[in-house]
């Protein structure tokens, strides 16, 4: 750990705050081993140069070992990406929000291959229609059979797997507008019954090949990148250890692979070893902001929403009214967004 001190004018009522850092980009970086710059510590230094406090930094490297010091008593209070859970809040005091954050998805964006245009044609979806298609057609066809057998019984015999059969033969005759004229309704009822599948089956014929030309629109002018959470389902997801992403990972049914930072995650997703990063949002976008990548995007979907905030000590009545007061006043003027655009720009942008 390392220590920084910065002297501004003595703060009524307390000596000398201990503030600890810990935290990824953009909301902590260590420039040296004296000075940190970052979205949270820049928006706590306006606090402190506002409220003229007294502060020495401690550095932490990780979120879980930061709370444990807040927890004993080490530090005053602790800066950073800290997110605001219920399971913290029964240990720690937080502030204000200074930002929302969530979860996100990073993914390659790469053409697709041949499997990846056809694969929609092999899916439960698909066979689960199929299925439909058939009894529908055997319900048609076994209506035809019974309204034909006995005037027709050389077209429609008797026996109900050849009648049924040819049945099923005029509905997908009728349906797809071959009219081969081999069989053709000779009573009223049947005449009746194939007049009714004609017009349902030109609705049916005409969404069912629309539907195909547009899944092979899409597949062959798409690329694969993951765009939803559902897509992740029964494949090898990387998050940062400890994230909150691990359970979001689990509930979509696919498997986490933990690393240790964003540069390791980057890397397995670059390598194809995972088919996806999930991770807080603006940690994502900064990275392909500092690391930009054609091939790499993160989508705009958000999961898990959860604020960011300043964590003090439990039982702490003092320090937290104050941070508060002035945090709010830096959101009113609008400067935490200014900080917050100049790290990771404007959404719109």
């Amino acid at each position: 750990m390392t220590a920084q001190t910065t002297v501004i004018s003595p703060m009524p009522d307390t000596a000398h705050l201990k503030v600890g850092v810990a935290g990824s980009s953009p909301f902590i970086i260590q420039k040296n081993n004296k000075d940190y710059n970052g979205i949270a510590y820049d928006i706590w230094q306006m606090i402190a140069v506002d409220a003229r406090w007294n502060y020495s930094v401690v550095d932490y490297p990780s979120v879980a070992q930061a709370l444990d010091s807040l927890e004993n008593g080490k530090i005053d209070i602790l800066v950073g990406p800290i997110s605001i859970t219920s399971a913290r809040v029964n240990k720690v005091r937080f502030s204000q929000p200074y930002y929302q954050s969530s979860l996100s998805i990073m993914s390659r964006s790469e053409k697709r291959g041949l499997w990846d245009r056809i694969s929609p044609f092999f899916s439960w979806k698909l066979a689960v229609a199929l299925v439909i298609f058939l009894f529908i057609l055997a319900i048609v066809g076994t209506l035809i059979w019974i309204a034909e057998r006995n005037e027709s019984p050389e077209q429609f015999p008797p026996d109900p797997p050849r009648g049924i059969a040819n049945g099923m033969w005029l509905a997908i005759v009728t349906m797809s507008t071959t009219g081969y004229g081999d069989k053709a309704p000779i009573t009223l009822l049947g005449r009746i019954i194939t007049g009714c599948w004609m017009v349902i089956s030109i609705i049916f014929a005409t969404s069912m090949v629309a539907g195909i030309a547009s899944t092979l629109t899409l597949t062959g002018m798409g690329t694969s990148t993951i765009t939803k959470a559902s897509e992740l389902s029964g494949k090898q997801v990387a998050t940062i250890r400890n994230s909150p992403a691990i359970d979001f990972i689990d509930d979509n049914n696919a498997t986490p692979v933990q690393v240790d930072n964003l540069d390791s995650a980057y890397q397995l997703l670059k390598d194809k070893k995972v088919v996806a990063v999930v991770y807080d949002r603006p940690q994502l976008q900064y990275y392909l902001k500092t690391h930009p990548d054609d091939e790499i995007q993160v989508g705009v979907a958000q999961y898990y929403k959860q604020g960011y905030g300043f964590a003090f000590p439990k039982g702490n009545n003092k320090l937290l009214p104050e941070v508060n007061i002035h945090l709010l006043n830096l959101m009113e003027e609008n400067r935490v967004q200014s900080v917050v655009d100049r790290w990771l720009g404007k959404e719109d942008e």
